[in-house]
C-alpha cells in the first residue's frame, strides 16, 4: 500500500512518518518549505496547496492508495479551506482513501462538548478555514474521513511543551490560561488512530482527542512535572481577560469514534504521568 502525506515535514506528519514507513508501506511525504528529517525509505515531493496543478502533479506521480492530509496552513484561506479541497478533487474517483485532519476549532465553545454529530460554528479565522474545508472535502468525496483532534502533545517535542519550557524558564512571555480548556491527544496515538482509519472503512467525521478535558494551565503543569520543571514557575492568566480571540471550553467527545477503534487515545494525565 502506498501513503501519501501531506505536510509531512510537520509534527503530526513526522510521527505519520514514522508509523507508516515503519508498518512497511511505501511512504511518499509533501512538504511546503523543506523536507522533514531524511528518511531513506521515504520520498518527499515539493507541494503548495494553493496550486490546483500542483496537487494534480504530486497525486498523480505518487498514485497513492491513501492520503492523509496532515497539513496546516494556519488562517490562509487558500491553503487551510482551499488546499484540501483540491486534495479531494485529485483524488475522485481514483480508488485512492482520503483522511483529512481537521481541529476542534471549527467549535465555538458555546455549547462544552461536542460529539461527531455537531455543526461546526466557528469564531476565528482559522476555525472558519478549516470548517470550510470540512465541508468541501465531504462534498467532493462523501466516503473520506473528516478527523477532528485537538492539542496535540509529544514526548517533549511539540510546540505546546516547548512554551512550557519557555515560560518556566522565563525567555518567553505570557501565561498559561487556566479558562482555555481542550482534550490533548499524544502524538503517538492520534498517528495510530489515523492510519487505522486509513486501513479501514468508516467514512464521514470522527472524533480523536484525548480522554481528559485539561485548560491549558493544567496542560502545563503535567508537562512541567514530567520533566521535572517547578510547576510554581508557570505562569497563570485567564483567556477572557488577554487580547486572544477564540472559543474557551471545546471538549471533543471522542467516545463514538474511540468504540470503533483499537488505539487508544489516551488522556493527558495519564500520558503525562512522571516515570517512575
Amino acid at each position: 500500500m502506498t501513503v501519501l502525506i501531506v505536510g509531512g515535514s510537520g509534527f503530526l506528519g513526522a510521527e505519520l512518518i514514522r508509523q507508516a514507513a515503519g508498518a512497511g508501506y511505501r511512504t511518499a511525504a509533501t512538504y511546503a518549505t523543506r523536507p522533514g528529517r531524511t528518511h531513506e525509505e521515504v520520498a518527499w515531493h515539493a507541494l503548495d496547496l494553493r496550486s490546483p496543478a500542483g496537487v494534480e502533479a504530486v497525486v498523480s506521480r505518487v498514485a497513492p492508495r491513501v492520503v492523509i492530509n496532515a497539513s496546516s496552513g494556519g488562517a490562509d484561506w487558500a491553503a487551510t479551506a482551499e488546499g484540501p479541497v483540491r486534495l479531494a478533487m485529485a483524488t475522485a474517483g481514483s480508488g485512492c482513501r482520503l483522511i483529512h485532519v481537521s481541529s476542534d476549532a471549527v467549535f465555538s465553545g458555546a455549547d462544552v462538548r461536542y460529539d461527531e454529530s455537531r455543526r461546526p460554528d466557528p469564531i476565528t479565522p482559522y476555525g472558519a478555514a478549516k470548517a470550510a474545508a470540512e465541508t468541501g472535502v465531504l462534498l467532493v468525496r462523501p466516503d473520506a474521513v473528516v478527523a477532528r483532534t485537538s492539542l496535540i502533545i509529544g514526548d517533549g517535542r511539540s510546540v505546546h511543551e516547548r512554551a512550557v519550557r519557555e515560560l518556566a524558564a522565563g525567555s518567553r512571555s505570557g501565561a498559561l490560561f487556566t479558562d482555555d480548556i481542550r482534550c490533548p491527544v499524544h502524538v503517538t496515538d492520534l498517528a495510530s488512530a489515523l492510519l487505522e482509519l486509513a486501513r479501514g472503512d468508516m467514512c464521514g467525521v470522527h472524533h480523536l482527542g484525548g480522554s481528559d478535558a485539561l485548560s491549558r494551565y493544567e496542560l502545563g503543569t503535567l508537562i512541567a512535572r514530567r520533566e521535572g520543571i517547578d510547576a510554581s514557575r508557570l505562569p497563570a492568566g485567564l483567556r477572557t481577560e488577554s487580547a486572544f480571540p477564540g472559543p474557551l471550553d471545546v471538549r471533543l467527545d471522542s467516545r463514538a469514534t474511540q468504540d470503533k477503534l483499537r488505539t487508544v487515545l489516551r488522556g493527558g494525565r495519564q500520558f503525562l504521568a512522571p516515570e517512575v
